[in-house]
């Protein structure tokens, strides 16, 4: 370790001993980076997003608090449905004239409950893949939720339940542009073979499933929106760095803290998961359209360039903008990236600026490409030093 990195280290330290921190100063720190060591990124990222109060002296009750009320939120929709599912019975003589699984009512129990598995079995289709070239979501969490692996209860897990989910209806997935993909009955059971993943012993759950419960119960607090596939990939960097953490009194609440921490983010960002907002000022065609704008005014020819070749910004900036970049670079790069991005004010401007950045870094390759060489760079993004792409950022911040 460098005397630089360490005087480094030092100043963020210093930062965050203050009883009430100058958000100023972090941000200006974080900006260029922020240390892993120590949890200090971590704690960091929990202030940068807005949810640990500046006071410190607010920590303690704010996130008792808070682990609190999202023990309540497992208690209300994973573990209650569940007991209610194994009360009502699945066999047919436990079906009520009240309620039954043809209920067309929207206030029964079971039309609930199958909606409800709609979306998880898209949520866990995505989670089980996320990071595949990185082994740590398949791994055991150390700090497995004692709520639901309760051994006293035989309370269903997620994972269970889609296990499970036998819909006896065709299982209906859409995806984010609105193509519908219908798959034959009872096709869910078989997704994955049993022996596709290590069967953890009782008690044990991996950190995919932490990462499934954090989504569902997202989507069970948010129905106007609920799960959108790509949400994995935001949700996904922020629970590796809280659960990560070399502090262990964090690392045992990274799955509340992340989830708290994720709705933040999503706070800002849903709006470009959202379909009906595409052409609106917040939605993301606006802000895809705003990377070509910028283009145009800082390298012009290069924009003439795309626009001649009819490459439009949506082929390629769609997945830069809603997933934060999580898609086109190594994890370790992408929380990188996102050390500025959640520092910077505007977070989400300095991200069109990131995009701008990430063209002209590769302008020349793009000058002299034809329509597929230049798809194949931009769908495929060959330069993997994010130090390089961000002081180009920083650069054509500064010149705006």
């Amino acid at each position: 370790m460098t005397t630089a990195y360490k005087n480094r280290i030092q100043e963020f330290k210093v930062a965050l001993s203050e009883e009430k921190i100058n958000l100023q100063t972090l941000r200006e720190l974080c900006f260029n980076g922020i240390p892993f060591e120590g949890g200090i990124r971590a704690l960091c990222w929990k202030i940068l997003l807005n949810y640990l109060p500046l006071d410190q002296s607010l920590w303690d009750s704010f996130l008792q608090k808070q682990r609190e009320v999202y023990s309540q939120f497992l208690k209300e929709m994973i573990i209650q449905p569940g007991i209610a599912k194994a009360n009502l019975g699945l066999s047919r003589e436990d079906v009520t004239l009240e309620d039954h699984p043809l209920n067309p009512n929207p206030d029964s129990r079971w039309n609930t409950y199958f909606k409800d598995n709609e979306i998880l079995l898209q949520i866990d289709k995505d989670v089980r893949r996320l990071y595949p070239d990185m082994a740590f979501f398949q791994r055991p969490t150390e700090y497995p939720c004692q709520l639901i692996l309760d051994p006293q209860n035989d309370y269903e897990t997620l994972r269970r339940r889609v296990e499970q989910t036998t819909l006896k209806a065709q299982t209906v997935n859409r995806n984010r542009s609105g193509v519908t993909n219908v798959s034959s009955p009872g096709k869910a059971l078989n997704v994955y073979p049993s022996n596709e993943y290590e069967v953890l012993p009782n008690g044990s759950e991996a950190h995919w499933e932490v990462v499934e419960r954090i989504l569902f119960i997202y989507a069970k607090l948010n129905p106007g929106i609920a799960y959108v596939q790509g949400m994995n990939e935001i949700v996904g960097p922020v629970y590796y760095t809280f659960a990560t953490d070399p502090n262990s009194q964090w690392k045992e609440h990274a799955e509340a803290d992340t989830f708290f921490c994720f709705t933040n983010l999503m706070s800002e960002n849903r709006d470009n998961f959202i379909k009906s907002l595409d052409d609106s000022q917040c939605g993301i065609t606006y802000k895809m359209e705003s990377v070509y704008s910028m283009l145009k005014e800082k390298d012009m020819e290069l924009y003439l360039k795309l626009e001649e070749q009819n490459i439009k910004p949506q082929y390629f900036t769609f997945r830069w903008l809603t997933l934060l970049l999580s898609q086109e670079f190594l994890l370790p790069d992408v929380i990188r990236i996102w050390d500025t991005l959640f520092s910077d004010q505007d977070r989400f401007h300095f991200l069109i600026l990131v995009c701008c950045a990430m063209l002209i870094l590769i302008r020349d390759s793009l000058l002299t490409g034809d329509f597929t060489i230049n798809m194949r760079l931009l769908q495929d993004y060959p330069i993997s030093d994010v130090h390089h792409i961000l002081t180009k950022a920083k650069e054509l911040q500064d010149n705006s």
